[in-house]
């Protein structure tokens, strides 16, 4: 399964790093988009909205105020879900989504991973 994880950081304390270490930690594929360019582990990123493919789950990192330039880009990748971790909730975003078929979890990406419900 791959992994979009948009928001990453390459800042150790901030979530979106602590998920890309739990992904790889667990053989998920991910790539991922950030503010600006960096790398965590074995995974490069930068702020380009790739045409990624085969993107299974997009797990998101970043405020809803900040999200609506990604609504197109994302739905357009067709995930089969959206995780919306704590502090990402959007309404707006989730209602997107489900009307095209896509799957919305506002949950903890890490905790997904920990308990085995990813």
């Amino acid at each position: 399964m791959k992994s979009l994880v948009i928001g990453a950081s390459e800042k150790t304390e901030r979530y979106s790093n602590k998920a890309i270490h739990a992904l790889r930690k667990h053989q998920h594929e991910v790539v991922a988009i950030g503010s600006r360019k960096g790398q965590v582990l074995d995974v490069t990123f930068d702020r380009e909205k790739k045409p990624f493919e085969a993107i299974d789950t997009v797990t998101m990192y970043i405020g809803p105020a900040h999200q609506e330039e990604y609504y197109d880009y994302v739905l357009s990748l067709k995930p089969r879900r959206i995780i919306f971790n704590p502090g990402t909730e959007n309404d707006t975003f989730v209602q997107l989504a489900e009307q095209q078929g896509i799957r919305c979890q506002e949950a903890c990406t890490l905790v997904l991973l920990s308990t085995g419900q990813y």
